[in-house]
């Protein structure tokens, strides 16, 4: 029996959007708590909490000023111990987000580090003179806007901060700052969590020389400004792959502690896979899958990119993602095919992961310029606040989130997109995810069965799901247009789920009409 995280799914909250309790406006904890039993009723098996330690909230908990306590804006550290029992007593696995790059810039390490030049704690972070001119040590740039380095008047020097200034980088050069951060892994791991989502683990490692990033060959206008240069020497440097080979070990003194890195947005399998390391030097558990974000939507490309990632990861360590709280949600990005990406994402194989709301249908919110919190949108106009509008519990006022006034407007379509409308109804979007995580859950093929893909047309992404004592068949039409697909002579069954909820039973030979954007599962 494998570790539980290799076929799990992961239900992604974001806790500010997600059930808000004491009318603030703001999601919290005792939300959570309260709509536990969703998750029992929808079928996952753990939740994946967005950040909810200690923090200014410059970048919505994406800064840390404390990582062993719980910001009051979601609650108490007693209101998580409540929760996490309360999951464990549901048979839910419950992970944190670590943001261990960066810290806020009002955490007592960097207030050390920013008091004087000879500081102990001067060196835990990035620190550069400036040039001749004055000007920035190099030429990096931050995710959120201008140069990647703020000059601090009280020590005259820069220091560096890939996302916004109130973010300061980590030196892991300095074995001081990986002890204490394994450290701090360690208490919530001693505390009963099943482990961490690590926030941007490939970025750990700058290059020591601080050489220039050279410019990009592939930006284009529209893109981030930050992507102008190839972000080669601000981050992923060298040592990047023994740095968290060491932050693993400290999970496998835990057991079964899951660690899931976010790797960059990379449709390389090779560069996803490599992060699991090798059986003799292990790295992370599940490195993030985006390449399904990333890629086109196109059968093909698809089937190619799955056949190849799944053959490098025989073992563990396969999981797919396609929506999170940065990017488009499903339905906005997909069109009419979101159906079909919520099967492909829930028949392959490994672990899974649903960001809050794919499983209603949910569309990003309208959310004007001059509504923008988060502060990429801010500064550049690329906002990531349409995907983290508040979830739709109910079609009333606010959509049953807040009894306040929620901290992002809620969606237009809350009315009829939500929890009450489409949990009996046999059709909605709510109900095709319940039938589709009930029957992998059901099916030990479609949980941790073989892959592999065969020819159905170029715009059908076809495979097998082979277990010991089952098997099926996913047929996915990524395209506008009806397919006839002439079935190989061994594959013949009957329809066991479609992504418009009917034919069940249908029995299946030789040829079988797929409709547009249809997706088909078909027991053998």
């Amino acid at each position: 029996m494998g570790k539980w995280w290799q076929s799990a799914v992961f239900y992604q909250i974001y806790p500010r959007s997600f059930k808000d309790s004491d009318g603030d406006g703001v999601g919290d904890l005792r939300g959570i708590i309260e709509k536990l039993d969703y998750f029992n009723w929808l079928g996952v098996d753990a939740l994946w909490l967005s950040p909810i330690f200690t923090s200014p909230m410059v970048d919505f908990g994406y800064d840390v000023s404390d990582y062993r306590d719980i910001d009051p804006l979601f609650g108490r550290l007693a209101d998580f111990d409540e929760l996490l029992k309360a999951a464990h007593g549901r048979g839910l696995k419950v992970i944190l987000d670590l943001v261990p790059n960066h810290t806020s810039n009002m955490h007592p390490w960097f207030l050390e580090s920013r008091s004087s030049r000879d500081n102990p704690k001067r060196d835990w972070y990035i620190w550069r003179d400036a040039k001749p001119d004055g000007s920035e040590p190099n030429n990096w740039l931050a995710y959120f806007g201008g140069a990647a380095w703020t000059w601090d008047e009280l020590t005259g020097q820069y220091y560096m901060h890939n996302f916004a200034p109130e973010q300061p980088e980590l030196n892991y050069f300095n074995p001081e700052v990986k002890a204490a951060m394994f450290d701090e892994i360690r208490f919530w791991l001693e505390r009963g969590l099943d482990g961490f989502r690590i926030d941007t683990i490939d970025r750990l490692i700058k290059d020591p020389e601080f050489r220039n990033n050279p410019p990009s060959t592939s930006w284009k206008p529209g893109d981030n400004p930050s992507w102008k240069l190839a972000r080669v020497y601000s981050e992923k440097g060298e040592g990047i792959h023994d740095l968290i080979a060491e932050m693993g070990d400290v999970f496998r003194e835990f057991g079964d502690a899951v660690s899931v890195g976010e790797i960059d947005y990379s449709t390389d399998p090779h560069y996803i896979a490599a992060y699991v390391g090798t059986k003799e030097r292990p790295e992370i558990d599940l490195p993030f899958n985006f390449a399904p974000i990333m890629l086109p939507w196109n059968a093909q490309v698809f089937r190619k990119f799955v056949d190849e990632y799944d053959g490098l990861l025989p073992g563990s360590g396969t999981n797919y993602v396609l929506g999170n709280h940065d990017q488009m949600r499903l339905a906005s990005r997909f069109g009419e095919g979101f159906r079909t990406a919520a099967m492909l994402l829930l028949t392959l194989r490994g672990a899974a992961f649903i960001y809050q709301g794919e499983e209603l249908g949910m569309t990003d919110g309208e959310v004007m310029p001059e509504q923008y919190r988060d502060p990429q949108g801010i500064n550049l106009g690329l906002s990531r606040d349409p995907c983290r509008t508040p979830f739709h519990w109910t079609g009333d006022h606010n959509a049953g989130f807040t009894d306040g006034t929620p901290w992002l407007p809620i969606a237009l379509n809350h009315a009829t997109v939500n929890v009450e409308a489409e949990r009996d109804d046999p059709f909605s979007t709510l109900t095709l995810y319940r039938r589709l995580l009930a029957l992998r859950r059901a099916a030990p093929a479609l949980n941790e069965g073989s892959y592999r893909s065969f020819d159905a047309g170029e715009d059908v992404f076809a495979y097998i799901r082979q277990g010991d004592d089952s098997a099926f068949a996913v047929l996915l039409n990524f395209s506008a247009d009806a397919k006839q697909i002439t079935l190989p002579a061994n594959i013949k069954g009957n329809i066991r789920l479609t992504t418009l909820l009917d034919r069940e039973g249908e029995s299946v030979q030789n040829q079988v009409a797929l409709r547009p954007y249809e997706g088909m599962i078909i027991g053998l």
